[in-house]
């Protein structure tokens, strides 16, 4: 397969396969050539040593007329800042631990509302760990209060044998009750 890097916008090629130099990390498998286009040594000095075919493209630098050269490079330079700084909060949640960046303000922003969420979860887990215990203590209850319904029914079942009168094997604690309760009045 043949792959270009290329950190162009627009102006792709349907029939090649494109990759963005600026997320390299390691070589793909598969790949019998590469165009590199612009200054990316580590994706040609990674694909040389896989033994794979490299060629490079150089681009000229574009200058911007009207624009103050300063300002637009200091504003690069806060824009990979910025880059930089999401891309270690990202690589910390996918480790599982984060930590809060130094600089970049959309990274400083995503840190705190992630850190938010995480307050959040925390609160819930444990108002879910307070409703088990309250679940638990509410079947406890109810396993005792049958097991001692169980025991009066064993003694209206009883008192009604040894009056000789008959009843469902499954009837309720209350038809027993009205059994015994006539049992008193004849």
């Amino acid at each position: 397969m043949e792959l270009t890097y290329s950190n162009q916008l627009s102006g792709f090629d349907p029939g090649k396969r494109y990759r963005n130099p600026e997320h390299f990390d390691k070589p793909e498998a598969d790949v019998t050539s590469v165009l590199v286009i612009g200054d990316w040594p580590s994706v040609v000095d990674a694909y040389k040593a896989a033994g794979i075919d490299v060629s490079v493209k150089e681009v000229t630098q574009v200058r911007v007329v009207g624009g103050n050269q300063g300002e637009l490079e200091e504003l690069i330079g806060k824009l990979r800042i910025e880059s930089d700084a999401i891309r270690t909060l990202v690589d910390g949640l996918e480790a599982g631990e984060i930590e809060k960046p130094a600089a970049g303000e959309l990274a400083i922003r995503l840190y705190d509302a992630l850190d938010h969420i995480r307050i959040q979860v925390s609160e819930l887990a444990g108002k879910r760990d307070e409703f088990a215990a309250e679940n638990g203590q509410l079947r406890e209850e109810i396993e005792a209060l049958k097991a001692g319904q169980g025991q009066e029914v064993e003694e209206l079942k009883a008192k009604l044998d040894a009056a000789g009168v008959t009843y469902r094997a499954n009837a309720s604690k209350e038809s027993l009750e009205k059994l015994v309760a006539e049992l008193s009045k004849a």
